[in-house]
């Protein structure tokens, strides 16, 4: 059985079935593979087999460099070997639902986890570089108000393995002679709410022998999260990190991320220039311009005021419509006005290009807009 895709034709002899009433159970008594804490064990089940500790790694390059599908496709491992792994272990827990493709290269896959919840991760072609957005959550807690991931709260964390599942299937979509870039962890969910499965699986996208990418190209964005942004410092993790903004007072943040009425600006803030001091790392500052909203002269000069005389850049993002959402995106004209202030203010500020509008590319859109998953099964015939 497969998940049903709206881009296929149904074939002959096949029928729907409500995802809600044929839901995949997890395999409880199942290793994930892609988790972290399953290849540390890795050689001990391959001990307990009569197998050489080098079929480690062989897995392990054909998992990550070699892009399997499956167990039974690492052809360089023993027949045997190939199906005891799969009678253990699970190599994919979730399954691709729907893919997207906008005009300009950029892809979403909206998944269906073991348990039946959806995320959303996209792959981004600008030029050489193959950039993917990851999720950590299924939904939202933060409460952003412009924003499709939260509308429906948050379900629960990702585990590290459903992180790494998603890097992976989106490495997938690219061809053999392409590799990933780049990694933004600005997907379905606050990151540094569930740091504790993130970072493990930004170590494996690290590592020399996991997918290979650079500290330096891996970015954590969060609206801001004082008590986890120190815990980045202590552990010196040394990843980019973007904070979402929004707003440049407390008052409007109040009302564009609610979450903020319990932090405040000036915390945020102080804890992102200790991320900067242990780091080394420029920061790099989210605003989303929602028309009317926050996209006025004056919070053009309040967020110039704020963000004077660090060593950061400013993301300006024009909105990218939600159905449903009373948010619009500026007009041309406020959106050069706001630019000028802030260049004006000496702020070092790039103009997001918004990429995949036409495929619902930001995160929370695609979960939203499809109705319930079916699942395929063939009739007997």
């Amino acid at each position: 059985m497969r998940l049903y895709d709206s881009g296929v034709g149904l074939r002959p002899a096949i029928r729907l079935i409500d995802s809600r009433q044929a839901r995949r159970l997890p395999h409880d008594k199942m290793q994930h593979l892609l988790d972290p804490e399953s290849w540390k064990g890795l050689k001990a089940w391959l001990a307990e087999r009569g197998q050489p500790t080098f079929r480690a790694a062989q897995i392990r390059k054909w998992v990550f460099e070699g892009r399997a599908e499956s167990f039974e496709a690492m052809s360089d491992l023993p027949k045997k070997l190939r199906a005891d792994l799969a009678t253990d272990f699970q190599l994919w827990t979730s399954k691709v639902a729907r893919t997207q493709q906008s005009a300009d290269g950029t892809e979403k896959l909206l998944l269906e986890l073991a348990d039946g919840g959806r995320i959303e991760c996209v792959l981004l072609r600008d030029g050489e570089r193959r950039s993917i957005c990851i999720s950590t959550q299924v939904g939202c807690a933060m409460g952003c108000v412009f924003c499709a991931s939260g509308l429906d709260g948050v379900d629960r964390n990702l585990t590290s393995g459903e992180i790494v599942e998603q890097m992976l299937l989106l490495q997938r979509l690219l061809p053999a002679n392409e590799r990933l870039s780049h990694i933004v962890v600005m997907g379905m969910g606050e990151p540094l709410a569930n740091l504790d499965n993130l970072l493990p699986a930004l170590d494996e996208a690290s590592d020399e022998n996991g997918l290979g990418i650079s500290h330096r190209r891996i970015t954590i964005s969060t609206v801001g999260l004082p008590k986890q942004l120190h815990k980045l410092c202590e552990l010196n993790t040394r990843y980019h990190l973007a904070v979402s903004l929004h707003a440049p007072n407390d008052g409007l943040r109040n009302q564009i991320v609610p979450v903020n009425k319990n932090i405040g600006l000036a915390e945020i803030i102080a804890a992102a220039d200790r991320y900067f001091d242990v780091s080394g790392r420029r920061l790099t500052f989210e605003y989303v311009l929602l028309a009317g909203l926050n996209d006025q002269p004056q919070h053009a000069r309040e967020l110039a005021a704020l963000l004077a005389g660090r060593m950061a850049l400013l993301n300006v993002i024009p909105y990218n419509p939600v159905a449903g959402l009373p948010y619009a995106t500026p007009s041309g004209n406020a959106i050069n006005r706001f630019r000028d202030i802030l260049v004006a203010g000496g702020i070092n500020v790039k103009f997001r290009q918004r990429k995949g509008d036409e495929i619902n590319a930001a995160c929370g859109q695609l979960r939203r807009s499809e109705p319930g998953l079916a699942q395929i099964e063939s009739l007997p015939a």
